[in-house]
């Protein structure tokens, strides 16, 4: 009954949040400073935990309530503290330092609430969830990845045809480009072919890219307006840290695995072996078993509670936010990660 209540403990980001708006000095850094270099030091001292559940202890996780509703739990904690930044910044006077520590925490909590929990909701099935999935999309200015990683990338991920999906040789900062500009033109693409299977024209009303766009626009329309200039400004720099922090864990979790082309030219199915995969605790729990990423394409439609271990998935050396800021190091995370991708690949 209490096992979800582990989550829980992520409350810890948007406290310390709040915080650090209080605050401000070297208090700015708090949630950057928990994320980024508690929990990797942390995990280099624990071992990755490769346990799964059994099929009877799965149908009991998935049958407890509490899974779900601390998902939920943090969307108001997520938009409370959004309100409260934009509020304390529309107003900052502080040193040019303080400003970038509280963006980068705001930007840190668009990660992993704004897209990462928008991520799990996203994959389900109800339409509230899939409503607050992209209502937490909105405050990172990244709607358009509720379209095109559910029908783009899951489907193309392993081949040049998926722009999230880094190449071998790749530099962080050459993908960032590439990706976001290449999921966001993607999804024009794939709305517009379900358009057109539909007899509807490009941009009608129902093209979903198109409102999306909108919405976003509004949103930032209104923060203008109740806030000001100053705060939409601090909020845009917070909403490009936390797609940039997306698309940071995207660069490590395909980083130079590929499917096969088959005889048909149709690619392999999807594999646990074409995602790298971590199970170091203090990374599952902070991004809800994300990084157990093998089995999330294998299977997506499985809630992050019940995410399985596979003895075939290629496994990082430590967990997520650790790699992530190796990741920004290209000689040293290919010096890392290299001979791993060749060692898979034979």
């Amino acid at each position: 009954m209490f096992k979800p209540l582990k989550y829980f403990s992520i409350i810890t980001l948007p406290v310390l949040a709040v915080i650090a708006l209080v605050h401000k000095g070297i208090f700015s850094f708090l949630p950057v400073m928990e994320a980024f270099l508690m929990v990797p030091l942390f995990e280099l001292f624990f071992r990755p935990q490769h346990a799964n559940h059994t099929a009877e202890e799965e149908s009991e996780l998935l049958k407890n309530p509490l899974f779900d509703w601390v998902l939920y739990l943090f969307v108001p904690v997520h938009f409370s503290v959004l309100l409260l930044f934009l509020f304390f910044m529309s107003g900052f006077e502080g040193a040019w330092w303080e400003g970038l520590g509280l963006t980068l925490s705001m930007g840190l909590l668009c990660g992993v609430f704004g897209i990462n929990l928008a991520h799990e909701l996203g994959h389900r099935s109800r339409i509230g969830e899939r409503f607050l999935s992209k209502a937490l999309l909105m405050t990172s200015l990244y709607m358009h990845f509720n379209i095109e990683h559910n029908r783009g990338h899951h489907k193309h991920v392993g081949t040049p045809d998926d722009p999230s999906t880094a190449r071998f040789g790749e530099p962080i900062f050459i993908f960032w480009f590439r990706s976001v500009f290449g999921t966001w033109i993607s999804a024009w693409h794939i709305e517009f072919d379900r358009l057109r299977k539909l007899g509807k024209g490009k941009f009608s009303i129902e093209n979903e890219m198109l409102r999306m766009q909108l919405i976003q626009i509004g949103f930032m329309m209104a923060i203008f307006t109740v806030f000001g200039l100053k705060a939409l400004i601090f909020f845009l720099l917070a909403a490009i840290t936390g797609f940039l922090l997306l698309e940071t864990v995207n660069y490590i979790e395909h980083y130079g695995l590929r499917r096969d082309k088959l005889e048909n030219g149709n690619y392999e199915r999807v594999m646990p072996k074409h995602s790298w995969n971590s199970d170091h605790i203090f990374g599952r729990i902070l991004l809800f078993e994300l990084s157990r990423h093998s089995d999330h394409h294998y299977k997506a439609s499985r809630k992050y509670q019940i995410l399985r271990y596979h003895e075939d998935s290629p496994q990082m050396p430590t967990g997520y936010p650790g790699m992530m800021i190796l990741a920004l190091v290209p000689p040293i995370w290919f010096s890392v990660m290299n001979p791993r991708i060749r060692r898979a690949s034979k």
